[in-house]
Formats: structure tokens, sequence, C-alpha cells
């Protein structure tokens, strides 16, 4: 992801109205395919490097096609069920293919939240490759001109064509987004059983649930959110060894902790921080607090504030108010585990365990990797699903 620069010159609303002069096509959610339709054209790149058309399907039996995106949690929850569609339908003669919809400069940070991943192309081949996707998956985000033939609302939405490659079945998965066991209407397999009969689908067209596709125009909108961010106050308090002892252990938040120890003078530490203000308005929202701590000299607390002022680093900021930092330092950890190199970042879940520990600069995908699992643990999402029953004890 590149970092934000808090300028309408680089992604704001004037560079925003010269990009969508060139993708009017998806200014705006277009009508859903009708069922009935033909299937319309298409040639997109395909995570495999490749560039793959719909003749390249002419002897599927039937073709699946699934518009689905990378950062959306109901579409990763829904990606093992894909897999399982594949691995089912495919010795039948069901030939079953992704399509990203979502232009990933209209996804704003926060809705990443749940996701350690984007939906940028490069971001696409690597959820597909660490996932093990049996499936090929296309790209139409850039110009979005085949999703705006097909008209998908939400990731997922499925669309079935026959042999003849006519519509026939558009909508969901199956009904519960969140728990495959409780799913108690299964309708895409229930359209594919009926197609493979030689009979009509039971139900052609459903209601579907998911993060709604991201069309360019929301780029402008985008653009506006960011404005508001950079309006956000910026603080700066001094960190006397009880806050940072208090900072450390976590016993109060609640929350997952995320601690950056920084200086204006540390280039890894200067060159990092666009993106330490990213994950902390990507992961705010959720049970996530950011806290930056910096190592310089009490005498340029000045310089710090005028850093962070232009980073419009509105998470919680701290100064060590001393030029001996070795009491300080160990409140956060002792020299056993950190001599004292910057930038150093813990991430502490809500009892105070480490759950994340990097030495230098940063690697931000893993650590989204270790702070998206313990944010659900915390809270686990919450897409629907039918309430499951209580659990009986067998007594009156």
């Amino acid at each position: 992801m590149s970092s934000i620069h808090w300028t309408l010159v680089r992604r704001g609303l004037l560079c925003s109205w010269i990009f969508l002069a060139g993708v009017a096509l998806a200014s705006e959610q277009p009508p859903t395919l009708a069922v009935g339709s033909p299937m319309p054209a298409f040639s997109l790149p395909g995570v495999d490097g490749k560039t793959h058309t719909d003749k390249e399907f002419a002897k599927a039996k039937i073709l699946v096609i699934v518009f689905t995106c990378a950062h959306c949690p109901t579409a990763q929850n829904y990606q093992e069920r894909i897999k399982k569609l594949v691995t089912d339908y495919s010795p039948k003669g069901v030939t079953l293919i992704a399509i990203n919809p979502n232009h990933a400069d209209s996804v704003r940070l926060d809705e990443l939240a749940y996701s350690d991943l984007s939906d940028s192309f490069p971001e696409l081949q690597e959820r597909a490759k660490r996932e093990k996707f049996n499936f090929l998956w296309l790209d139409d985000g850039p110009k979005q001109e085949v999703s705006h033939k097909y008209g998908p609302v939400a990731t997922p939405h499925v669309f079935i064509f026959d042999e003849k490659r006519v519509l026939r079945f558009e909508g969901r998965i199956d009904d519960s987004e969140r728990d495959e066991s409780m799913a108690t209407s299964h309708d895409t397999r229930a359209a594919l059983d009926a197609l493979l009969a030689g009979q009509e689908p039971p139900v052609t067209s459903t209601r579907v649930f998911g993060c709604s596709v991201k069309w360019a125009d929301k780029v402008i909108e985008y653009a506006k959110f960011k404005e508001k961010w950079a309006a956000e106050p910026v603080s700066l308090e001094h960190a006397d060894i009880p806050t940072l002892q208090a900072i450390r252990t976590n016993k109060d938040s609640g929350k997952l902790r995320f601690i950056n120890v920084w200086a204006t003078w540390c280039g890894p530490c200067v060159s990092e921080f666009d993106e330490l203000v990213e994950h902390n308005l990507r992961f705010r929202i959720r049970q996530f607090e950011m806290v930056t701590i910096s190592a310089d000299s009490p005498d340029d607390e000045a310089t710090v504030r005028d850093f962070l002022g232009k980073k419009h680093a509105s998470m919680k900021n701290y100064i060590i108010p001393s030029d001996k930092k070795d009491a300080y330092f160990d409140a956060l950890d002792p020299a056993s585990v950190w001599k004292g190199e910057l930038p150093y970042t813990l991430i502490v879940n809500e009892k105070g365990e480490v759950v994340y520990r990097e030495h230098g600069a940063l690697s931000f995908l893993k650590m989204r990797r270790a702070i998206v699992p313990e944010l659900n643990r915390i809270k686990p999402w919450g897409g629907l699903s039918p309430i499951k029953p209580p659990a009986t004890t067998g007594t009156n």
C-alpha cells in the first residue's frame, strides 16, 4: 500500500476528477445482469500473470463467475466455500472463475480493518498464493468495464451461465455469511445441481450480502475522508516511567495495543511513519490502540511536535522527558530483550502479552497478519448467521 500524502495534489479531489474521466462507466452502481441474459464477453488479467478471455472456457458445461475481493471479511469467509465448489463440481463439467470488481484506490483505510490485504493486483496474487486458490482469479478493478456489464452489488456475488452461456442464476452462495455449518439454503449448489440435471434452478435470483462493490467514483468520497482525518488534532505528552509501565502492561484498555518507539533522527523510523499513521486509521475502529513514543532529546520536543503535526499523527503520542533513557526503556522491555535500537515495535494483547515484536524497520504485512487474528479473537467479526440454538442439558 502506498503511503498517505495529505494533499489534494496526489490523491485528492482534483486528481480524482481527472482520473474518473477515463473510467466513467464505473461511476455508479450499474443494474445487475438479468437472468436470461447472454454472458458479456471479457478479457482480463489473471493472478497467474496471463490474460484470459471468455472464449477459453467454451468447453465448460456450466460457467460460474464469482465476483469477490481480498479485503472484505465476507469474501474472506467464503474463500473455503468457493474452493469446495470447485472441488465438488469441476469433475461434473463446471468451471468456476472469480473476478475482483473493486477499484483498489476506492477502498478506504477503515474498510481494511478485518484484512491483511487490500484489492490491488499484487495483493490479489498474494491472497491466491497464500490460500492456495484452486480457481482462476481475474482483476477488473482498474477499469471495471466487465463489472459494469454484470452489475455485482457485493462481494461475493455469483453468476451461473449454462452451456449456451445464458444467465440462469445470480445471487449468494448460501444463507449463512459467518458460519457455514448454519446454512440452511445452499443456493448456488442448488442451482448447479438443477442445471446439471437439465432442470430449472429452484431459485434464480437471491439477495446477496457482503461488502459493497467499490466503484471508481468512491475515490472522490475517499478524498473527503482523508481531509477529515487530516484535520484531527495531534497531541504529544510526556511519558514518565509509571506511564510507560502502564502502557506496557496494558491492563485497563481491553484493546490490542501497538507500541512504537522512534525518533526524528532515525531514518527507518521516519520512512515508515506514514504507514504507521495509515495503520492507525485502518484498525482503530476495532479494539486497537496505537501508541508512539519518541526517544528524541527533550530539547527537540518542538521538532517532534512539528513532525507529528505534518504527519497528521492523531494516535496517542508520547516523548521521553529525559536524555537518560535506560530506566524508561526498561519500563517497556529489559535490555536482555531490547538493547535500545530504533525503531522498536511491540504489540501486546489486552493481558499485556506480547503477540508481535520487531527490532528495526517493520514488515507491515507480517505485522498485519499478527494484528488481524488477535482482533478477531478479542471481538469476532459480526457477520450474519442464524442464531445457534442453546445447548441442551437433557434435564427439565
